[in-house]
């Protein structure tokens, strides 16, 4: 009976032992975890308060934020984890694999991703744009991580993969101070093409909204079976250009129409048909 009372004893020792290491442990664990993460929030709010976090784009400012934030909270799992014996190699070799599978499966999100980041880095537009991009044309309108959203002019927001965006051509309406307009204007051989040049440089000057240098140009583009064609062109800002499109086709409609000038028509010279000599046979 001593005997199993010794063993018993024994082994509550042992579990004691054990349950004592298991407990200092589990305390040591807590601390570490209530004591890292106080840290990290310091060194996060300092991150956030630094001057060159404010001169960052807020989208880019947050994702730079909420990357750190999971890198130290990754460290401190690591960090945890060692304090009950469990090798951080293994561990950091199995993350290792699970982020290259996850990396594998989400390659094209990543791929927006990074092209979000490095779109508001180098900044090729911003919201309020007007632009093509992706094959899209109009307003920019936000800029995702991962898209960004375009109204385009009849009012469809749609939204274009940044990878897509950031990888294809970008054309920036908005970059430069004005754009040009082109219109063309058909006029008849007989057209005197001196007069209509004239009289609608002089009406393009005087459009709202058209710039005042460079200045409206009006020329002698090409030569067609109907006549001669002018180019007609304008510049203005960007926010104007349609107004200003419209305005000169209607330019181009009324005022060539108070020169009288003969209406344009395309001309054909036909080839006359040589008269059959009589067969020597007749």
């Amino acid at each position: 009976m001593d005997e199993r009372m010794k063993q018993m004893q024994g082994y509550l020792d042992i579990a004691a032992t054990y349950a004592a290491s298991i407990g200092t442990r589990i305390l040591g664990a807590i601390v570490l975890w209530i004591i890292g993460r106080l840290i990290i929030r310091t060194v996060l709010g300092m991150i956030e308060r630094s001057r060159g976090m404010q001169k960052l784009e807020p989208t880019v400012a947050r994702y730079v934020v909420s990357a750190l934030s999971a890198l130290f909270t990754l460290l401190l799992v690591v960090s945890v984890l060692s304090v009950f014996g469990v090798e951080t190699a293994t561990f950091a070799g199995l993350l290792a694999g699970v982020g290259i599978a996850v990396g594998m499966a989400w390659s094209g999100l990543l791929s927006n991703l990074a092209a979000g980041v490095f779109m508001m880095v180098l900044r090729p537009f911003k919201v309020g744009d007007f632009v093509t991009v992706g094959g899209v044309t109009g307003t920019v309108q936000a800029i995702g991580l991962f898209v960004t959203a375009i109204d385009t002019p009849d009012n469809v927001r749609t939204f274009v993969g940044n990878s897509k965006a950031f990888g294809d051509t970008i054309q920036n309406f908005s970059t430069n101070a004005f754009r040009r307009v082109d219109c063309v204007a058909q006029l008849a051989h007989g057209a005197d093409h001196r007069a209509a040049i004239q009289l609608l440089t002089e009406r393009l000057a005087a459009l709202p909204h058209v710039a005042k240098e460079p200045k409206p140009q009006v020329e002698i583009l090409e030569f067609t079976l109907a006549g001669p064609v002018l180019t007609v062109r304008a510049f203005c800002h960007t926010d104007h250009y349609w107004t200003v499109y419209f305005a000169m086709n209607k330019i181009i409609r009324e005022e060539l129409g108070t020169l009288q000038l003969p209406i344009p028509s395309q001309h054909f010279l036909l080839q006359q048909q040589q008269p059959q000599q009589p067969s020597l046979a007749a």
